[in-house]
């Protein structure tokens, strides 16, 4: 019954660590160091991986057959907290590419393309994931 979750959740959690290495990666390049936008990004794209990891291990327990409310309730949290995170993730992310220099104008599109990867399974995930809970187990989740 778990299994469509954790899926989309570790295709997701794959692009996060995409969008994790290249835009870090920016910080080793002298023409991008300093590059507005990419540090801001940073202070929500932690989070955001932090809640994908751990909803990742919410659904895997739940497919290994835990069945505790509280792991779910955890996994509908993580879902929510990182789609929050996402949004500030993706304008970090705009800001980074109309502030880069020409010739890393297309890395910077390539990362948001795996951001969108990133956001889509998360959503598939979330989908998923109501059709197993019910739509009313993500209403008022405690944000963290």
């Amino acid at each position: 019954m778990w299994q469509s979750v954790a899926t989309e959740l570790y295709r997701s959690l794959y692009g996060e660590q995409m969008v994790c290495s290249m835009s870090t990666q920016l910080f080793h390049v002298p023409e991008t160091k300093d590059l507005p936008g990419n540090l801001e990004m940073h202070t929500h794209l932690v989070p955001a991986s932090y809640h994908r990891v751990t909803a990742a291990g919410s659904a895997q327990r739940l497919l290994n057959g835990e069945s505790a409310p509280s792991i779910v309730e955890t996994l509908v949290a993580c879902i929510q907290n990182a789609e929050q995170r996402d949004r500030n993730v993706y304008a970090g992310l705009q800001t980074m590419r109309d502030a880069a220099p020409a010739s890393f104008k297309p890395f910077i599109e390539n990362i948001i393309r795996w951001e969108d990867y990133t956001e889509y399974h998360l959503q598939n995930a979330k989908r998923f994931a109501i059709s197993i809970t019910g739509s009313a187990a993500w209403q008022g989740q405690p944000q963290y």
